[in-house]
């Protein structure tokens, strides 16, 4: 009877290897499920052998298909670490970016620097104090006025001559314009005085009128230290009259710049309306700047100007152009002083 179950069993075993082998073929690293026979003689499933060598199955799970490079760098631009490429042309375009802005506030910057950078053709006869434009735009730009000015030290002449005559300016007769005359000597000892010299300039410091004048009476003093008069220079000077009717034509209806001019129009025998008279020597705001009641015209040059005049013998030139180089620093001011004055004599 056992030899008959045996049998039997063997048979099952082997018809049941063949149809799973039929229906069901091995896999790959895996092991067929093999029948056991328990003590009944009943044939009982095998449990599964089907694991890896680290671990069941359920603990490997398949791997993760690789990501693509396009997802790889999406994740790098929402901000998740990457060692890749994409990481280093970000940097690379923000160092690019940022010195184009660079560049652009560079730029920025120089352009309003040169703006800001007043033009010389401005600053030259604006009738403005370079100290005075220097405590309102800065330093630059009163540099740029005195340098224009020829202000420093050890003036040449040609350096005083830029301060006190615009180059390239107009030259006929201004609105206004300045006056000075040199005189001789007459008389005992020559305390009295006669004119020997008249010289005119307009409002740029050009020359309009400069002649010598042949003496009405005996001169006594040259004066020439001062005067820088010879006798040759009266001897073929025009006659008196002649110079007195072309200075009135002249001064007629303009403004008359000088300084002390109550002694030039005395020498000349003319006299001029006291609102159309600019003396720097009477001018109050001159007078307090350099501490002096009668100031010199030498002593507002230097203090005022920066500049030295009448070191040696005097030019009725020069000292004409140094009085209108005065009046045109101070000439808004000067004038609005003038109008408010006559405004106020209207209302009384």
């Amino acid at each position: 009877l056992l030899k008959q179950q045996a049998n039997r069993s063997s048979e099952t075993l082997s018809t049941c290897q063949t149809d799973t082998k039929n229906k069901h073929p091995a896999k790959a690293g895996t092991r067929p499920e093999v029948p056991v026979i328990n003590g009944n003689g009943k044939v009982a499933k095998a449990k599964s052998t089907n694991k890896m060598d680290n671990g069941s199955a359920k603990d490997n799970p398949p791997l993760a298909k690789p990501k693509s490079k396009k997802v790889a760098m999406d994740e790098n631009i929402n901000g998740t670490k990457s060692h890749g490429k994409g990481c280093k042309e970000q940097k690379k375009n923000g160092n690019i970016l940022k010195e184009k802005v660079d560049i652009k506030h560079k730029r920025r910057k120089a352009e309003e620097h040169v703006e800001q950078q007043p033009k010389e053709a401005e600053i030259w006869f604006d009738d403005v104090d370079p100290n005075d434009i220097e405590a309102a735009i800065g330093p630059e730009a009163a540099k740029v006025a005195r340098r224009k000015l020829g202000l420093g030290t050890g003036q040449s002449k040609q350096s005083v001559e830029q301060v006190l005559v615009k180059e390239k300016a107009f030259e006929g007769l201004t609105r206004a314009v300045a006056m000075d005359c040199e005189m001789v000597g007459v008389g005992p000892k020559g305390e009295d005085s006669i004119v020997a010299r008249v010289s005119i300039v307009n409002q740029f410091g050009k020359c309009v009128y400069d002649k010598y004048v042949k003496p009405t009476e005996e001169v006594t003093d040259y004066r020439t230290a001062v005067s820088g008069i010879r006798p040759g220079d009266v001897k073929k000077g025009e006659d008196f009259k002649a110079v007195q009717k072309e200075v009135a034509d002249i001064l007629n209806g303009r403004i008359l710049v000088g300084h002390a001019l109550s002694n030039d129009l005395k020498v000349l025998l003319l006299d001029h309306p006291q609102k159309k008279i600019r003396d720097t020597q009477r001018y109050k705001p001159f007078r307090q700047r350099v501490k002096s009641s009668r100031p010199s015209l030498k002593l507002l040059c230097e203090k005022l100007l920066n500049i030295e005049v009448q070191t040696s013998e005097h030019c009725s030139i020069q000292d004409a152009q140094a009085a209108m180089r005065l009046y045109t620093l101070e000439k808004k001011k000067w004038e609005a002083a003038v109008k408010n004055k006559s405004n106020n004599k209207k209302s009384k």
